[in-house]
């Protein structure tokens, strides 16, 4: 059997509805957890019963260098003024000859909060402007 390298952490794209925005520094936070409800049947003296609960997402950082473009900015000040603008999105991670290998999508995503760079006069290190996107549910395609 041949030998399986895992993929790598730096090769990865985001792809957001409408949105066209290349070289993210960093995407993270993206997963799913089930809250655990804890129930005791009146008979039951010693057992306590853990049923599914609410189905929660984290949400989703985003950071990339700072450029002329102002599309993800834009859409959080679109949310700001209450314009709430829910888009479908994809985080997909590449292999070593570029091609796609696993792919997570998100829906009903919004932004929900943006941070611009902190400025330095004494460094010379990219501008990093990040947001963070919440969801309402993410899956890992096929």
């Amino acid at each position: 059997m041949p030998r399986v390298d895992p993929y790598r952490n730096f090769r990865f794209l985001v792809e957001i509805d409408g949105i066209v925005q290349a070289g993210f520094y960093e995407c993270s936070g993206f997963g799913s957890s089930v809250e655990v409800v804890e129930y005791r049947e009146g008979g039951d003296l010693t057992t306590v019963r853990k049923l599914r609960g609410l189905v929660s997402y984290p949400e989703i950082s985003l950071k990339w260098g700072l450029t002329d473009s102002r599309e993800l900015y834009d859409w959080h000040k679109a949310a700001v003024d209450g314009e709430v603008q829910r888009r479908n999105g994809s985080i997909i991670i590449l292999d070593d000859t570029g091609q796609e290998k696993v792919r997570w999508n998100f829906f009903y995503a919004w932004p929900s909060q943006y941070e611009a760079p902190s400025l330095d006069a004494k460094g010379n290190d990219v501008a990093i402007d990040s947001i963070t996107i919440c969801c309402e549910r993410l899956e890992r395609a096929a």
